[in-house]
């Protein structure tokens, strides 16, 4: 009886790998084979249909349609299979090669904007009108080896309003750059501001 990997062409991956071209950087080199021949053995392993395929490249396009400047669709995405939250414990794997536990890191998730205004220590990152409770938010930044705190390090903030909504889903009801803001540490490595006590926030259903 045949194996499922003689059923197919042996050479038919690496033939796809060497198809890039000379001039493809070294790292990019890398991550595209890997991508390729997980993407195909996943292909073969549950031998994919021509109409499953397909409804695969019809999801791919639609993700790419809902997205636009204020809306990543395939940043949530990422979230929903658990790719972002991975790559984030790849990034910070030293937590896990020390005895301490710094901070944990979190991903920027779908919600994030990298037009967040710089405020001033101590303002407030509320804008809009809201029904929730102001909260004073407050905290220091040391270095993770060396426990001295770090000076002029950027807290970046961004939460839903009480109505569950960020303010690009809420454009009637919220101003842009509502409950966003950056501020820097000062040279105790401190940082304080005023925001809305955390509530629960919805994601879009379409």
């Amino acid at each position: 009886m045949a194996t499922q990997s003689s059923r197919f062409d042996p050479h038919f991956t690496q033939h796809v790998i060497d198809t890039m071209g000379p001039k493809t950087a070294p790292r990019t080199k890398h991550v595209l084979s890997a991508l390729i021949k997980h993407v195909h053995d996943f292909a073969r392993e549950v031998e994919l249909t021509t109409e499953e395929w397909m409804m695969g490249v019809q999801f791919l396009n639609a993700v790419g349609q809902k997205s636009d400047a204020k809306r990543n669709e395939g940043q949530r995405i990422s979230d929903v299979i658990g790719l972002e939250s991975l790559v984030d414990e790849i990034e910070h794997k030293i937590a896990t090669e020390t005895d301490d536990i710094p901070t944990s890191s979190t991903i920027l998730g779908p919600f994030w904007s990298p037009n967040a205004p710089f405020r001033e220590t101590g303002s407030s990152i509320i804008e809009s009108p809201h029904e929730g409770e102001v909260s004073l938010m407050r905290g220091r930044v040391t270095d993770f080896m060396t426990k001295k705190p770090i000076a002029g390090a950027v807290v970046d903030i961004w939460q839903a309003s009480t109505n569950g909504k960020y303010d690009f889903q809420d454009p009637d009801n919220q101003v842009d750059n509502n409950l966003r803001g950056k501020f820097k540490t000062d040279a105790d490595g401190q940082y304080h501001f005023y925001c809305l006590r955390p509530t629960p926030y919805s994601l879009p259903i379409d």
